[in-house]
């Protein structure tokens, strides 16, 4: 039996939510006939739409079904957006400089006009700097889309969302939150954050692959469609809705709802592998961080070859961000944080999830003591 600890990544398929998804595959109907298989699949979307909503504190009509995160924030990440139903140019785009790259990249921004939010040793974002490169875009006159995460995809360093939200509201500006990573191990409420948009993802939370949102916290603000063709999704995202996956992200996210209790459970078993692990620096524990996440270094020691030793032993874990076709190197997230780069080559991601046990870490804490005394000269001085 392999051990999966990769919840970051992707979480697997919860059961409610694959039976759901077997039982809507059976309605072949399009979302916008309007007889009655029509209608029945269209009120699949509908339910979903209102889960997903309740999920993160919004109103149905703010939810904008997309095919994933990356597409979400692809579709926001636009130089005009739209506000009470009038194109507004947007000047510049102020992103952090630990975003997952599908933000990172701008999207339809030119270069010269993305700017990067610097961050400090702990991958927190600079609030002075945000503040006094807001206060020049106001005086400027320029309209500002700042994009900051939730938390972070590798460390799970949780970023101060609800002082960006504050200060963003001070100005004439906009603020995108890609939460991807909140739902299942922190509470998400967009008007708490104060996010113009949301960005949302259901395989990290237990719900099929394929399928995203964007939220907006009111309907005076919106976006340009990054998809155009028919009227789906109220003209936010043309094309024939995916209706298994969509009805899936729905039920994820109703369970979600319910599991009241699973962060601290979460943070439990992860604070007990942090102090089973001998020899490990724990990169970004001086901040606030999911309680999922640990994001861990052996100093002398490849990432590369630690999961590959770990994956024969019947571990999945990761070294980062799984959206770099595979590659194990340096992590932008942690350049950024200044990591000295003999223990950025080391570092790797647990990330655990709704299925993880304590057995689970019992099992990994023990064979990567074993792994790690093996192959580090260090660890094989300290156990002498």
């Amino acid at each position: 039996m392999r051990i999966y600890l990769d919840h970051n990544a992707g979480s697997p398929l919860r059961p409610q939510v694959k039976h759901a998804v077997i039982e809507a595959l059976d309605l072949s109907a399009n979302g916008s006939s309007i007889y009655q298989e029509g209608r029945k699949a269209k009120g699949l979307i509908e339910r979903a739409r209102q889960s997903v909503a309740e999920m993160v504190g919004a109103t149905p009509s703010g939810v904008t079904f997309t095919g994933g995160g990356s597409e979400a924030n692809a579709t926001v990440l636009q130089p005009k957006l739209l506000e009470k139903g009038k194109p507004r140019a947007v000047d510049r785009l102020l992103v952090s400089a630990t975003e997952h790259d599908s933000v990172l990249k701008g999207g339809a921004f030119a270069l010269e006009q993305i700017e990067i939010i610097p961050v400090d040793k702990s991958g927190v974002v600079d609030l002075a700097w945000l503040s006094e490169r807001l206060a020049k875009a106001q005086s400027d006159d320029e309209c500002v889309l700042v994009a900051v995460m939730l938390a972070n995809n590798e460390t799970g360093v949780r970023q101060p969302v609800e002082a960006i939200g504050a200060l963003v509201a001070e100005t004439n500006s906009y603020f995108l939150c890609d939460a991807i990573q909140g739902p299942g191990k922190l509470p998400v409420d967009i008007n708490e954050i104060g996010a113009h948009f949301l960005t949302l993802s259901a395989h990290k939370l237990g719900g099929p692959q394929g399928v995203g949102a964007i939220v907006r916290r009111t309907e005076s603000y919106a976006f340009q469609p990054l998809i155009r063709g028919g009227g789906q999704e109220s003209f936010g995202r043309a094309g024939t809705e995916n209706i298994a996956a969509i009805h899936g992200f729905g039920v994820a996210a109703q369970m979600i709802a319910e599991e009241a209790s699973s962060a601290e459970r979460l943070a439990t078993l992860r604070d007990a592998m942090e102090q089973g692990l001998n020899g490990v620096v724990v990169l970004g524990s001086d901040a606030v961080r999911l309680p999922n996440t640990s994001c861990i270094s052996v100093p002398g020691l490849s990432a590369e070859t630690m999961l590959i030793s770990l994956d024969l032993q019947g571990f999945a874990v990761s070294s980062g961000s799984a959206c770099s076709s595979g590659k194990v190197g340096i992590s932008h997230v942690l350049t950024a944080m200044g990591v000295e780069p003999d223990i950025a080559q080391g570092a790797m991601r647990i990330s655990l999830g709704w299925n993880t046990t304590e057995e689970d870490i019992k099992q990994f804490t023990e064979a990567f003591n074993k792994m790690a005394a093996t192959l580090s000269p260090n660890q094989r001085e300290t156990a002498a």
